[in-house]
């Protein structure tokens, strides 16, 4: 086993792989050193027993909208198709024990509500155009937006409770964290980040407009074939000792040590605090660590022997006002070989089931799932979740999110290097932030970052 080489990279995610690719592709010696048995990060897919060779459940990523434009071109060099989400028949709203169908992205509500709705979110597109997403403290209003939550700034600008309502599940599915515990300029940074907030919340035309024909998971096993033994799985990364002239020094859980002039660090941010750093990292880098926290989502499937939902004429698609679940989706395979329900419990609803048994959340969603398609949902073949803040080296999912305070106060060091060590994720995406596209981007910036660095 190699021990030595031009840069390593710590991650085999797809930023870490997407790094490590382009490294190589510039004729750099590279080795990925992953904590996992496995390849892709918080990219995690399982096969549905008795389904077809491309049917999966998507424990961990899996959507790809129109504006990923290195996640498609990656898709496409690997040969991994895509196809769309189903979204065919009525979606149902589910408020006080109510169920009602609708037809397109809102439910029907009042024009107050909807008036409220579109003027808060114009107004939040507003604000995020003049955001730099590369660098979001420097606007003239930065310190003002960072100086309050996302909670505090629906209270003040919107005129209706069930507006907020609204609201609030669409902050719940993005950033899976409360308002509360969001800085408003962590919310316009990602708007920002994503061309528009419509891009996040939308399913058709935003980013939960198609899936990966067989799971994203496929994307990390391309980019790692490509790389073959130059990935040491089970290696978690203890200690970086470095030096600006000297490189690199990376220690592994089980002892060994690893030699590189410069190494690429790609893994969540509030991770890369988990690592000893000899010499420490400077008090700005640590203190963003501190303050970023991983949202919190637990990802469960309900798999039935077909989607007998759509020959009610239902799309899958639910959006319920209370918890636990909030949001369902219909997650089948292409084929419809059989019938998948995705129930997320996300923000504070996943803290509290990620604290309960298997069986007690598989409870909750088919309770839930029966409310909302009848009781054909309460005999599944089949139930799965994934825990993402149970996870040992991810601790939460989606993304990162930062608190007020923290982009003003340390957001310039997230993508700074230090000595020879540099960043990338995505969290650490300047575009598309927290999403596949980014951290494909992150991947591809950091090397092209390293590789001028190795030039000079």
């Amino acid at each position: 086993m190699r021990t030595e080489a031009d840069i390593v990279v710590v991650g085999a995610g797809l930023a870490g792989l997407s790094a490590a690719c382009a490294l190589v592709a510039a004729g750099r010696e590279v080795i990925v050193l992953e904590a996992r048995d496995r390849v892709g990060g918080r990219l995690y897919d399982r096969p549905i027993d008795g389904g077809s060779a491309d049917a999966v459940v998507e424990l961990g990523g899996q959507w790809i909208g129109p504006r990923h434009q290195r996640l498609r071109a990656l898709a496409r060099e690997l040969g991994v198709t895509t196809f769309p989400t189903h979204t065919e028949g009525d979606s149902l709203f589910s408020r006080g024990g109510r169920v009602r169908r609708y037809r397109g992205t809102i439910p029907r509500i009042s024009p107050a509500v909807l008036a409220d709705v579109g003027r808060a979110m114009a107004r939040l597109n507003r604000m995020a155009r003049r955001i730099d997403p590369a660098a979001p403290w420097s606007g003239p209003r930065a310190r003002i937006y960072d100086s309050q939550t996302m909670a505090t700034w629906m209270h003040r600008a919107m005129l209706t409770r069930r507006g907020r309502e609204l609201m609030q599940i669409a902050v719940e599915g993005v950033w899976a964290a409360d308002p509360s515990e969001l800085s408003l300029l962590h919310v316009l940074f990602y708007i920002s980040s994503a061309g528009g907030l419509e891009a996040l919340t939308d399913t058709e035309g935003g980013a939960q407009q198609d899936r990966f024909v067989g799971g994203p998971q496929q994307l990390a096993a391309g980019l790692a074939a490509r790389l073959g033994d130059r990935i040491v799985l089970q290696a978690p990364v203890r200690a970086i000792e470095h030096d600006a002239s000297a490189g690199v020094t990376l220690t592994v859980g089980d002892g060994r040590r690893f030699r590189a002039r410069r190494t690429i660090v790609a893994v969540p941010v509030p991770l890369t605090a988990r690592i000893a750093y000899d010499p420490p990292l400077p008090h700005a880098r640590d203190a963003l660590t501190q303050r970023m926290a991983m949202g919190t989502v637990v990802k469960a499937h309900a798999i039935y022997d077909e989607p007998f939902w759509r020959a009610d004429g239902l799309s899958g698609i639910a959006t319920r006002a209370e918890g636990p679940i909030k949001l369902v989706y219909d997650n089948s395979p292409p084929d419809g070989s059989c019938g998948v329900l995705l129930a997320f419990f996300e923000g504070r609803h996943a803290q509290q089931a990620t604290a309960q048994t298997e069986a007690e959340r598989r409870e909750a969603v088919l309770r839930t799932l029966a409310s909302l398609f009848g009781r054909r949902a309460l005999s599944p073949r089949a139930y799965v979740d994934h825990a993402w803040g149970q996870d040992q080296y991810t601790r939460g999912c989606y993304g990162a999110y930062v608190p007020p305070g923290g982009w003003t106060g340390f957001g310039a060091a997230l993508r700074a290097p230090v000595g020879p060590i540099h960043w990338a994720g995505a969290e650490s995406a300047a575009i598309w932030n927290g999403y596949m596209e980014g951290a494909v981007r992150s991947g591809q910036d950091a090397a092209r970052e390293v590789l001028e660095a190795l030039e000079r």
